[in-house]
């Protein structure tokens, strides 16, 4: 919940600072996150690990974007995405590199004994649960493939 209130303070302080990139992409955190609290089966009340959730999907949307932008040979729209998706990210949790990362799943290849690559589906249940938030999803399923092929 307090997640929601500092975005909301966010808001008000880029609508006074004339942040047009940074007030639109908190203008969708904030659209994102009503459609979450009204949706059918909703409780009304998200978490703030809730909300890092919702801020890592816009996120990854911007970056999709700004790629297809880019391929489309549209720079000046790819750059705003981008920019959106940094005002994005300063609310989501640090990042682990791609190195941290390998090491983990190392970790829950050999906590859950998955040596082969038929175990996939045993490593990737841990590490998507332990490592939310903190690594794409992308990165964690090739890390996993390369190190059970190698294993």
């Amino acid at each position: 919940m307090e997640l929601e209130k500092q975005i909301q303070e966010d808001i008000k302080t880029a609508m006074k600072a004339k942040e047009a990139v940074r007030l639109s992409a908190l203008r969708a955190i904030k659209a994102e996150i009503l459609l979450a609290k009204t949706a059918e089966n909703a409780s009304g009340e998200l978490t703030d690990a809730d909300i890092v959730k919702i801020i890592m999907k816009l996120v990854k949307q911007r970056k999709e974007s700004a790629l297809q932008y880019t391929e489309a040979g549209r720079q000046e729209l790819a750059d705003n995405e981008l920019a959106e998706a940094d005002a994005l990210s300063v609310y989501l949790p640090k990042q682990l590199t791609e190195a941290e990362v390998e090491e983990i799943l190392k970790g829950i290849a050999a906590e859950v004994g998955a040596s082969k690559p038929q175990d996939m589906g045993k490593v990737m249940g841990v590490a998507t649960k332990r490592l939310a938030g903190q690594a794409d999803g992308r990165v964690i399923s090739a890390l996993v493939k390369k190190i059970l092929s190698n294993a």
